[in-house]
């Protein structure tokens, strides 16, 4: 199994069939399981098999598959499944980090991950926000006490992409635990283990399911993190992904390689039309030679994701324009979807974050953030060329 390609991992890692032999996974839509005797009970609870459960809280057969995919795919030794992206940060993080310690992160974070960071500050855990971009900065940051660094590969909804190999050697020679929010960079173009990363989030939500379908989240890591540090933390504290949702993330992940890889091309072609257009001021792609981290993009991730983000002509008037006369992307705060998706981070995801700190991450009024789906590349094109002309 460990010889397998990508795509093959994608369709069979994790699979445990029942007595029956289906051929889908099944979904074991069970809270509790049963046991032989008080003895096997007693024996279960001190320590289980790998292929024996407790209750949906701790693990379930059709969450295991998932977990099992996960880390096959990218290359860990384990994986834990939880009710949301968010909840994998929090888990990730909070599982991690008590009073005293000092965590340095990108200050280019979604909204709800700088809350997450305040909430720990709250708590007496010391955060250090920099640029992302800036590996001086991040070595400024650190000192002998850092427990953690936290960063998204590539930021929403900007687009930085940051140099996760030297900055994960920044963190090690301080002993720090590197983890990485991977999203924009999905699992098909991720090397976030072989660059340095200890631990990797993903919001399964986004081209995990890729069909607007479940929540979903997982964290990736070694056995150790995974079992000793963010299990107790998790199971305890109620994060459990639905078996259901369970079972619509691995039937997402038969396609997420297909889908994210013609999903990656229409971004890119997207980025190469529309850049120099008349009604845009910007066009921010990885994929682009003139992106500020385009050589590091093409080295993590060979691609440059299924995200662009434009700045259009006007600020929020000129780019509610825009949304409003488009017909085949449809508005909405998602992203990673099989459809293309846009929205305007500075009245929806962004909203809540105070005016100089958009300015601080070039979150403007202007902006907006067009998740490319898997739909015909002309028809696209033709559908975000007439939404501009209304501008």
């Amino acid at each position: 199994m460990t010889e397998w390609k990508t795509r093959t991992k994608l369709v069979h890692s994790g699979s445990r069939r029942s007595q029956y032999g289906e051929m889908s996974e099944a979904i074991f839509l069970t809270q509790g399981f049963v046991y032989e005797s008080a003895e096997e009970a007693e024996a279960r609870f001190i320590e289980a098999g790998p292929d024996e459960f407790i209750y949906a809280r701790y693990g379930n057969p059709t969450v295991r598959m998932f977990e099992e995919r996960m880390a096959a795919i990218e290359g860990t030794e384990d994986a834990f499944a939880t009710a949301s992206g968010m909840a994998a940060v929090n888990g990730a993080l909070t599982a991690l980090l008590k009073a005293g310690d000092h965590v340095v992160a990108a200050r280019a974070l979604f909204g709800s991950c700088l809350y997450v960071l305040e909430i720990l500050g709250r708590f007496g855990v010391e955060v250090t926000l920099v640029d992302g971009t800036d590996l001086d900065q991040w070595r400024a940051a650190m000192r002998d006490g850092t427990r953690a660094v936290f960063l998204e590969s590539v930021s929403n909804p900007t687009l930085e992409v940051i140099d996760v190999k030297s900055v994960a050697e920044i963190a090690h020679e301080k002993g720090a635990t590197v983890i990485v929010d991977n999203v924009f960079a999905t699992p098909t173009f991720s090397k976030a283990v072989a660059l340095g990363a200890d631990v990797v989030v993903y919001s399964a939500t986004k081209h995990i399911d890729g069909s607007g379908r479940c929540l979903g989240g997982v964290v990736c890591g070694t056995k150790n993190y995974i079992r000793k540090v963010l299990e107790p933390y998790l199971k305890h504290t109620g994060a459990a992904l639905s078996p259901f949702n369970a079972w619509v993330m691995l039937k997402g992940m038969e396609t997420l390689d297909l889908r994210v890889r013609t999903q990656a091309a229409n971004a890119q072609a997207i980025a190469e039309t529309l850049s120099g257009h008349a009604k845009l001021s910007r066009v921010i792609y990885p994929g682009l030679p003139g992106h500020p981290q385009h050589r590091i993009a093409m080295d993590q991730m060979g691609a440059g994701g299924t995200v662009v983000t434009l700045e259009v002509a006007g600020g929020q008037e000129g780019a509610f324009r825009f949304l409003n006369a488009l017909e085949i992307v449809m508005i909405s705060n998602n992203l990673g979807d099989a459809k293309s998706i846009i929205t305007h981070p500075a009245t929806t995801t962004h909203q809540r974050l105070p005016a100089e700190q958009k300015v601080l991450l070039g979150i403007t009024p202007g902006l907006v953030r067009l998740s490319v789906g898997i739909e015909d590349i002309g028809d696209l094109l033709a559908d975000l060329r007439k939404a501009l002309d209304a501008v």
